[in-house]
């Protein structure tokens, strides 16, 4: 089920505060509206009204729904039958059968638990699913564990673990694949070497929690000026060869001309 995520930036934004949704929704690629752990447990309800007044194309945010098997998540199923909302993400995801639940909504599967990480591949491969997301903070509380990140502000091992996984197993389905958050909202510098790595490795996307954060996001993702003009001359260079070429002391090959390719698609370039 073909699906192409709007931008780098997304931003989480709690669905019972309106004039937050509002922004989030101006100033994003594209807000998702929470209706779990950003909405105390007391206000769901209303998050759950207030989206009925969302006046914005739905395309321009998906929602967050709470775990399978919750109340809460019958009562989100409840109030979506009264909106247009194409797009869900499916919060603790943990089986391919709880996303097929869902159908014919589409999903961007949120995998944090130990259970669902353990099950990432099974889940991207589900019919209905376009996008597939990892969580650190929930994971690393699954483990028993108090932190997702190293004492730098790195994220740990078992992280990157995780990471690594969540991303080639959206790669082998053919999903968008979207990072974890960086919750260390005045932690700029470290945000933007982590949305870098993500963009270089290959996601598509790192949520956001703050508003400043998705500047800095775009920032990341959005190639350098030298990165564009060497897989320009890349590419130039590449035409009618065969074999490998040399470019300023680069070994290029077909992987090397498919980075170039992706670098130019990400700057707005068609590259194909």
């Amino acid at each position: 089920m073909s699906w192409t995520s709007p931008g780098p930036g997304w931003l989480f934004c709690p669905a019972d505060r309106p004039e937050r949704v509002a922004k989030a929704i101006t100033l994003a690629d594209l807000a998702i509206l929470d209706l779990e752990d950003g909405v105390a447990p007391e206000r769901r309800a209303a998050a759950r009204e207030a989206l009925g007044a969302i006046a914005a194309p739905p395309g321009s945010y998906v929602v967050r729904l709470n775990p399978v098997g919750t109340a809460d998540h019958a009562a989100d199923l409840e109030a979506l039958e009264r909106l247009e909302v194409p797009v869900v993400m499916l919060a603790k995801t943990e089986s391919a059968a709880q996303v097929a639940s869902l159908a014919p909504r589409r999903v961007v599967a949120l995998c944090e638990t130990p259970l669902g990480l353990s099950r990432v591949e099974e889940i991207a491969a589900a019919p209905n699913v376009v996008g597939l997301m990892w969580g650190a903070e929930d994971l690393a509380a699954g483990l028993g564990g108090t932190s997702s990140r190293r004492a730098d502000g790195s994220l740990s091992d078992v992280s990157r673990y995780a990471r690594a996984r969540a991303l080639l197993a959206a790669r082998l389905a053919g999903v968008v694949a979207l990072d974890t958050v960086h919750v260390g909202i005045d932690d700029e510098s470290g945000l933007r070497v982590e949305a870098t790595e993500a963009a270089a490795m290959g996601f598509d996307a790192t949520p956001c929690v703050h508003p400043r954060q998705v500047g800095v996001v775009r920032d990341a993702y959005r190639p350098t000026p030298g990165q564009i003009d060497f897989a320009r001359r890349v590419l130039d260079l590449w035409a009618g060869t065969e074999g490998v070429i040399r470019v300023d002391g680069v070994m290029v090959d077909g992987p090397v001309v498919a980075h170039a390719r992706r670098t130019l698609r990400r700057a707005g370039e068609a590259a194909d």
